[in-house]
């Protein structure tokens, strides 16, 4: 009797584990078609994922998406699905790249300027117009933070159906200097500590500034976030960079989607120079009052098993409620 009780806890258990794992499969799977491409471009080959809906029908409109900082790849580790999966069911495409340097794409993301990466998006846009099942008027971009001074500039060149921003800063210099202090004041450091590490990132800049090498940096580099050569260049590169006047350039609709939380970008001064610049009839402006930089709310940006336990099991509840709405809804307007 006592090994049959054994056996029972065994089979409860495994079933308890099937059952997890087939619903974690169910969950992670997306109602849409993904096809991995190539795209010659003059600074080498690029690979990435193109979207589809499930049901073939008329061309369709397409969402190129332009990342934020960082190494990559197309999906964003998977994050960026759930939003492909949205866009699908909206009857959009998705076409989305991986950085240069990461999962085929030639090159390396480290060496480009913003003008760089303008360019790629450009032969990107070149190439989705190829596409018969593309409508080559109904090509908009989606970005995120860094992308923020891509897009503007991309505006100014090629004309785009729609831009949605998500929490793009406009100075990089104010944007580092912001960063800095609101995360040490999340961190507990004192206004003495604040303004010792402001000192600092002001001799970094003087550097950046007068073009110094890397050697030079080195030798007042300290603490535990010491840039490395190819960091370094692309700083170098990009640190002037200011969206403000490029962002005359819109000439179609723009989604800006912004949160109250980012202790990355400043957001109240990223609304008003939109608004400022932006002709009103064009933009359209949504500030969730829970969400950090990347769209997820505070509680799960500070808490990686949160956010892990979240992508595993409820994917499409990832980001806060109503941003992929908000999406949704600009689109049908659009229509």
């Amino acid at each position: 009797m006592r090994n049959k009780k054994v056996w029972i806890y065994v089979v409860i258990f495994v079933m308890l584990i099937g059952g997890t794992g087939i619903y974690i499969l169910e969950q992670n799977r997306f109602d849409m078609v993904e096809q991995q491409v190539e795209i010659p471009s003059s600074a080498g080959k690029l690979t990435g994922t193109l979207v589809l809906p499930r049901n073939a029908g008329d061309q369709r409109g397409l969402v190129l998406f332009i990342h934020g900082d960082g190494a990559i790849d197309a999906a964003h580790d998977d994050g960026y699905k759930p939003l492909w999966e949205r866009l699908a069911s909206l009857g959009y495409a998705s076409l989305s790249l991986n950085k240069r340097g990461i999962g085929g794409s030639e090159g390396s993301w480290l060496e480009q300027s913003m003008d760089d990466r303008v360019d790629e998006a450009r032969e990107a846009i070149a190439w989705a117009r190829r596409q018969p099942m593309i409508d080559p008027n109904r090509i908009g971009v989606w970005g995120a933070s860094q992308a923020g001074w891509v897009i503007p500039k991309l505006a100014g060149k090629e004309q785009l159906a729609f831009s949605i921003l998500v929490s793009p800063a406009i100075n990089w210099l104010r944007q580092g200097a912001y960063h800095t202090r609101e995360q040490m004041i999340q961190d507990g450091y004192s206004e003495q500590d604040i303004q010792a590490e402001e000192a600092y990132d002001d001799r970094v800049r003087q550097l950046l500034i007068k073009k110094a090498g890397y050697d030079e940096y080195l030798q007042i580099a300290q603490g535990n976030d010491v840039m490395s050569k190819d960091r370094w260049t692309f700083v170098s590169k990009n640190f002037l960079s200011d969206a403000a006047e490029d962002l005359h350039h819109f000439n179609s609709p723009v989604l800006l989607l912004l949160g109250e939380e980012d202790i990355h970008v400043d957001w109240k001064e990223t609304e008003r120079v939109y608004r400022n610049k932006i002709k009103p009839e064009l933009l359209t402006v949504a500030v969730f009052p829970d969400a950090e930089h990347s769209m997820l709310s505070k509680k799960t940006a500070d808490s990686d098993l949160r956010a892990f336990m979240i992508s595993l099991f409820a994917p499409r509840q990832i980001t806060v409620p109503g941003y992929m709405d908000q999406i949704e809804q600009f689109l049908a307007r659009l229509e």
